[in-house]
């Protein structure tokens, strides 16, 4: 009996030997903008085994959204990274007896549920070959809004805004918590913004917003009859096809 329950300890031992501790650099970066860090909460980082769906690593990303000079303003060459020690990014640590087949799935931003997007790759992983530096970037499109003004299903008499403009607010950032201003880096000017308002369901009018201060966009429209109204807003950038959405509803009364 002894004899065997050493054979089975033998076996376990070389089991738990055999698995082979490896780190793998993940990292999320808005498109067009710069990585998610933990300003913004950070993004949600899961690591599976792509035959069994067994998660191997999860965690946030943490750390700065990197330099703007070497993210947005110098050129690209093949094996300089955009990256620093600062940078954003979570080290997961899997243990793994075999080359294996993982899938990495992005979650961001984490904190912004109405903005939050899913992206993933597939890619392998060799025991003991860690990925680190620069490592493995995914990216995230977008951008986060919320609108500020009216709020959500915000009651209004109509006696208190009629015939005077009512005032519609939002705040719009890229999806690393980056700022959007005027000639900024994120140019406000490049960024179509509206706002779709529609009355018991049936359309009224697109109305225009305009930037004016960092990240706050403004409209408005007079409002002289009461109803179940809905707004919805949208951030929209041609050259980089970056787009976000939020959506209010409120209610005027007579």
């Amino acid at each position: 009996m002894k004899t065997l329950l050493l054979f089975i300890a033998l076996i376990f031992s070389n089991l738990v030997i055999s698995a082979t501790e490896t780190k793998v650099m993940i990292r999320a970066k808005a498109k067009d903008a710069k990585f998610i860090g933990s300003s913004l909460g950070g993004a949600h980082i899961i690591v599976r085994n792509k035959l069994n769906q067994k998660i191997l690593a999860e965690g946030n990303t943490t750390g700065s959204t990197g330099n703007t000079d070497l993210i947005m303003k110098t050129p690209k060459v093949r094996g300089n990274s955009i990256t620093d020690d600062q940078t954003g990014g979570f080290v997961a640590t899997v243990d793994i007896e075999e080359p294996t087949f993982v899938t990495i799935e992005v979650i961001s931003p984490l904190n912004s549920r109405q903005a939050q997007a899913v992206v993933s790759t597939e890619l392998w992983l060799i025991p003991g070959k860690n990925i680190l530096g620069e490592g493995i970037i995914l990216e995230i499109p977008g951008y986060i809004i919320d609108i500020l003004k009216p709020r959500t299903h915000q009651y209004i008499a109509l006696n208190t805004i009629k015939d005077k403009p009512f005032l519609f607010q939002a705040n719009i950032v890229m999806m690393c918590g980056c700022v959007i201003e005027k000639g900024g880096v994120w140019n406000s000017d490049e960024i179509e913004v509206k706002g779709i308002l529609k009355k018991d369901g049936k359309f009224v009018k697109n109305i225009d917003m305009s930037w004016v201060s960092t990240n706050l966009f403004e409209g408005n429209h007079i409002i002289n009859t009461p109803g179940n109204y809905e707004l919805t807003l949208y951030a929209y950038h041609e050259k980089t096809g970056n787009t976000g959405v939020d959506k209010v509803n409120y209610v005027v009364f007579q």
